[in-house]
């Protein structure tokens, strides 16, 4: 089974939201991996894919580079790379797939941002045939970003599995605690919960009891869930 990770917008947490649910999903048992198509702006052995490798413990995989940190089709131009096709990309996230496994794809950003001049994660979903998970904000601002990204989802025909907040302070203000609330009814998708800020920076061990906390009891995907 192939799920989509995307945002509301740059820097929601969308990274450590999918270790979260791989760390989630190994506890329960699966085999989860998780995969990068594109990344920008990291040096060589660092980036999203092991970052979620280190908090989760799985292996994960990245596939094209990009040296600055932009949306990927800019970045891409910028360094005279040849992007990928869309069959390209779709071709090799299917070749990570198995039988009793669950490979979660990390966008880049938000879901319409550009992974080439002419395709965005959501076109990767739709080829693929994978639903979304959604990583929101939960500031002042964050409903019209969540319900703007679960209603283009919808539109284009994907389901949206569940929404996470990818970082919730210890004192949180009243515009987020109002949110939390609302989420759900403004973007019409379940609220799987919301991750502690600054767990991303938790070794290995204490990350998957923080994510179990967080969000263990509400994730749904396939038939132990």
């Amino acid at each position: 089974m192939i799920i989509a990770v995307t945002g509301t917008n740059t820097d929601v947490g969308k990274t450590v939201a999918t270790a979260a649910i791989a760390a989630v999903l190994k506890r329960r048992g699966f085999d989860v991996v998780a995969a990068k198509p594109i990344q920008t702006g990291e040096e060589a052995g660092q980036g999203d894919a092991s970052a979620v490798a280190k908090l989760a413990g799985i292996e994960t995989f990245e596939r094209w580079r990009y040296p600055e940190p932009l949306a990927p089709n800019l970045a891409a131009r910028r360094a005279g790379i040849q992007t990928p096709s869309l069959d390209e990309v779709t071709e090799w996230i299917r070749s990570l797939d198995a039988p009793e496994r669950v490979v979660l794809v990390e966008g880049a950003g938000g879901l319409l941002v550009r992974l080439a001049d002419d395709y965005t994660l959501a076109d990767i979903a739709k080829a693929t045939g994978a639903p979304l998970v959604v990583v929101t904000s939960l500031g002042l601002g964050s409903l019209n970003l969540a319900e703007l990204t679960c209603v283009h989802a919808r539109t284009t025909g994907l389901e949206v599995l569940g929404l996470i907040g990818g970082s919730m302070p210890d004192n949180p203000n009243l515009p987020t605690r109002l949110n939390v609330e609302e989420m759900p009814e403004v973007t019409g998708a379940e609220y799987w919960g919301h991750l502690p800020e600054g767990c991303g920076r938790l070794g290995t061990a204490e990350f998957a009891e923080a994510a179990w906390d967080a969000i263990g009891e509400a994730v749904r995907v396939g038939s132990r869930a």
